[in-house]
């Protein structure tokens, strides 16, 4: 990426409505971003779980509590400041949920290759409550931040959505190394099926985290990287490029990603 694309907005309407601080929806094809003022002050997207998931099946909440919230308090768009006001949620621990569901969400939404036109509607507010925003640009630099970060893990960005699927290697009793809790709980629901975005639902994480286990899982050979997916040219010797599944394929998985890294 030059110098000029990482300073670049992804979003020229975005920015614009940051200069004119307006008040509303932005609404693409890949999620909604909430202004204040300007500043984002929720995103939501289908690839994402919402504040109330990562609430509730991260286990912080129970359905029921927050249902009750948002029953008392959601017309009034106050859900947020109804659970901190009753002792449900502490104003601290709010904000870091409403932040990481907010950055997780607008990682979609503003992905490059959003298609469709972006309208806007003026005045609407979320119901969960706002009670403070994020500059336009940090919201976008956060987004190319990660786009990189997934990029430098294993650049096959098919991976983000496509169903996750155990390797052969990962299924065989002994075979596979020591993984971080996270990482085999990922792997466990990863039934050829379900897409990273579901399994963080399942586990009540941000979809983000997900994306970025499975990519870690697939550089070492747990998980499969879908057949002809697309990857940035250059990265590794042309030997290196069609790897099987025999007994050392994730060996040699393991070798491309550190030269990959060299």
């Amino acid at each position: 990426m030059s110098q000029a694309a990482a300073h670049s907005p992804v979003s020229p309407m975005l920015s614009r409505l940051a200069q004119e601080r307006a008040t509303g929806v932005l609404i693409r094809d890949t999620g909604t971003l909430y202004l204040a003022d300007g500043e984002v002050v929720h995103a939501e997207s289908p690839a994402a779980p919402g504040i109330e998931v990562l609430l509730t099946a991260g286990g912080r909440l129970s359905p029921e509590a927050f249902q009750e919230a948002v029953a008392a308090a959601g017309a009034e768009c106050a859900t947020g400041r109804w659970l901190v006001e009753h002792r449900r949620l502490a104003a601290g621990e709010l904000e870091i949920s409403r932040l990481g569901a907010l950055h997780d969400a607008a990682y979609f939404v503003l992905s490059p290759g959003a298609g469709g036109q972006s309208r806007f509607r003026h005045g609407v507010r979320h119901w969960f409550g706002s009670p403070g925003g994020v500059p336009v640009a940090a919201v976008e630099g956060e987004a190319r931040r990660r786009r990189l970060l997934l990029e430098s893990l294993w650049p096959h960005p098919r991976l983000d959505a496509a169903p996750v699927t155990a390797a052969r290697t990962a299924l065989r009793p002994g075979a596979r190394p020591f993984l971080p809790r996270r990482q085999a709980a990922l792997l466990g629901l990863a039934d050829g099926v379900r897409t990273p975005s579901a399994i963080a639902a399942l586990l009540g994480r941000p979809a983000f985290h997900a994306l970025v286990d499975v990519r870690r899982l697939a550089a070492l050979g747990l998980v499969e990287t879908p057949r002809g997916s697309a990857r940035t040219p250059g990265r590794a010797p042309a030997w290196f490029q069609n790897i099987g599944d025999d007994p050392d394929a994730a060996l040699l998985r393991r070798l491309r990603v550190a030269l990959e890294r060299l």
